[in-house]
């Protein structure tokens, strides 16, 4: 720890970040594991279940306003779109190969981009609309529509990056209004809640080995997301953002190890592609961000 502590906070961050993308790419290869057999809607409930049963403490003790959100026509729109988001994702992950199904995912980047200039009026110059155009040429160039390899679950992936990437979007609106713990409870027991009928409906008795799985989905995603923002607590946004690509390498590995999945050509070629052109999009923000700190008002920037 204590050379932990000696580092610089890019580094401290960068080092947390690394873990956070571990738990996250984790998560997935155990959410693959148990579909085999498992409904996606009764993974879902349980996952969410777990996370409420965490998140708990923190709502009780500030209850009943912890609940309280100035925005809860936002909240409930946001819970809709982040339960597509889980189940197409969900879906695509266990019927598509590991590294496919989260190069795809990081399309939520350029989805962002998209949904902030509808929504938040934000202002996008041609360098960025080109690398949102280059990166959806990657995810073309993954999809191969048209060809033997096609498949819906890829499309399902690609649904669940543009609901991702609209819950971001909306994040940035509640963030002006309500607390970090106040929106993850809101989506935690909201899709939970609406989760408990279908998997009730299609619910199949897990094994030991299976509630194990289970448990440590729900587990490994709580932690994941409190790594995450432990990271960017300590590092450059920025610098971070490039970094979270490492998910794809780990995707790679679990992918190989537990599955025997290797990436095929048209992945790593339009992997490449999105990864390239979402760090640039990246970089632009950044670049922007330290443009308007260092502009004749020296406010810098906000989504105000």
């Amino acid at each position: 720890m204590e050379r932990f502590n000696k580092q610089s906070d890019n580094v401290k961050g960068a080092l947390i970040l690394m873990l956070a993308a571990f738990g996250f790419s984790l998560m997935v290869a155990l959410i693959k594991v148990a579909g085999e057999r498992l409904p996606v809607t009764q993974i879902l409930f349980i996952r969410q279940l777990g996370m409420t049963i965490m998140l708990a403490p923190i709502l009780i003790k500030a209850f009943p306003e912890s609940l309280n959100s100035a925005q809860p026509r936002l909240q409930f729109i946001r819970i809709f779109f982040a339960l597509i988001a889980m189940v197409c994702g969900f879906t695509a992950v266990i019927n598509m190969p590991m590294a496919d199904a989260t190069a795809i995912a990081f399309a939520k980047s350029f989805f962002v981009t998209i949904f902030a200039v509808l929504f938040l009026k934000e202002t996008v110059g041609l360098y960025r609309w080109s690398a949102v155009a280059v990166g959806f040429l990657g995810v073309l160039v993954m999809l191969r529509p048209g060809a033997e390899g096609y498949s819906v679950y890829g499309l399902m992936a690609l649904g669940a990056a543009a609901s991702a990437g609209l819950v971001m979007v909306i994040i940035r609106l509640l963030t002006r209004t309500d607390q970090p713990s106040t929106i993850l409870a809101y989506q935690a027991i909201g899709v939970g809640i609406i989760m408990a009928v279908p998997a009730y409906i299609h619910w199949i008795p897990p094994t030991a080995t299976e509630w194990a799985l289970l448990a440590a989905i729900g587990f490994v995603s709580y932690f994941a997301q409190k790594a995450n923002i432990y990271a960017f607590s300590y590092g450059e946004a920025s610098l971070l953002a490039s970094l979270d690509y490492v998910r794809l390498i780990y995707a790679t590995l679990f992918g190989w190890i537990l599955f025997s999945e290797l990436p095929s050509v048209s992945t790593g070629v339009g992997a490449s592609i999105i990864v390239l052109a979402s760090i640039y999009t990246v970089h632009r923000e950044s670049r922007r961000k330290q443009e308007l700190a260092s502009g004749p008002n020296g406010r810098g920037f906000t989504n105000s």
